[in-house]
């Protein structure tokens, strides 16, 4: 069976605040790791209120040092965001810190909207080379021969998995003509997943860190020892992203009973093409909702996520999953 992993949105409750948020993100990490999953990894968002992972790789360092084994990583970084010599030493750093277990997912999303991008002093320029240069540029940062006159220190060197991460066919196509593991993100934009998908194996170049396509889908998770208490839960991840959607972001709000019901055809809509890459329900109906979809795809591996309110009913989501992994191998 192929390996199961952890995307974690470090979300803000409604009522709560990101330290309990960061202490949530640990439980859950250290519960992962006992029920095996491969790799953890959290994402960089700004200016969500209810999102606390904008300071990605210092929550990084905080389940890695809480952690003994599991991969930890980012899922991703957002490379436009920052200088590459940059994010080449934040990692170097983590890599050295916890030798084995990082990785660095790099995306070309900003993370947030056009205000914050100016905040966080970035070039808006759209320039469509710019994030695959940039990721050269930052793979040579890690390289033991010296490529540029400045030297990543820690950084140079050092073996750390780099991913590209994508919504879109350019993902696949800079994965691809750089051979690296490409982590496609189904979970929330599944409509040119198998295009995407196609597209990478097809044009996938071997190279120095990977000899054959490596593909990684997202795909949302929620278990509960029943149907009906599944489709409740999942209702929190349904508000969030129609009020990201109508551009009125908020802390994850508690679940709501018949919440589908409640909502315009055109927010259903657009919920139902997010939960074409969800499982809701049962671990019956989880376990065949996993089974089609890794057949469909051919995946090489799962990042779940499980947006859920409540703490205990997250883990237990992903304790159901993890279950679920440990039948089907």
């Amino acid at each position: 069976m192929i390996p199961f992993s952890i995307l974690d949105l470090a979300p803000i409750n409604e009522g709560s605040d990101a330290a309990q948020s960061f202490r949530n993100t640990l439980d859950l990490a250290r519960h992962a790791e006992r029920w095996g999953y491969q790799r953890f990894w959290l994402a960089e968002h700004h200016g969500m209120p209810g999102i606390a992972s904008a300071a990605t790789a210092v929550l990084i360092g905080h389940v890695a040092g809480g952690t003994s084994t599991i991969r930890v990583g980012a899922g991703g970084i957002m490379l436009p965001n920052h200088a590459p010599l940059v994010i080449a030493e934040q990692f170097g750093t983590l890599e050295s810190l916890y030798p084995g277990r990082i990785d660095l997912g790099l995306g070309r999303a900003p993370g947030s909207d056009q205000l914050t991008a100016r905040a966080l002093r970035r070039n808006l320029a759209t320039d469509p080379n710019q994030f695959p240069n940039d990721v050269v540029e930052l793979l040579g940062y890690f390289s033991s021969e010296q490529r540029q006159a400045v030297r990543a220190v820690p950084g140079a060197g050092l073996n750390i998995p780099v991913w590209i991460l994508g919504s879109s066919l350019f993902g696949a196509q800079v994965a691809a003509a750089l051979g690296l593991p490409y982590a496609f993100a189904s979970h929330f934009a599944p409509e040119q997943m198998m295009q995407a998908i196609a597209l990478y194996r097809a044009t996938f170049k071997p190279s120095a860190r990977l000899a054959q396509p490596y593909v990684m889908l997202g795909y949302n998770v929620f278990a509960a020892d029943t149907d009906e208490q599944a489709q409740f839960l999942a209702s929190s991840m349904q508000q969030a992203f129609v009020n990201l959607r109508t551009g009125q972001p908020k802390r994850l709000q508690p679940p709501l009973q018949d919440y589908l019901d409640s909502i315009t055809l055109q927010q259903r809509d657009v919920l139902e093409e997010v939960l074409s890459c969800a499982a809701i329900g049962s671990p019956d109906t989880v376990k065949d909702a996993l089974q089609d979809f890794i057949a469909q795809t051919g995946a090489d591996e799962l990042m779940i996520t499980s947006m859920m309110f409540d703490q205990t009913a997250r883990l237990r989501s992903y304790e159901i999953t993890a279950e679920i992994h440990k039948a089907m191998s």
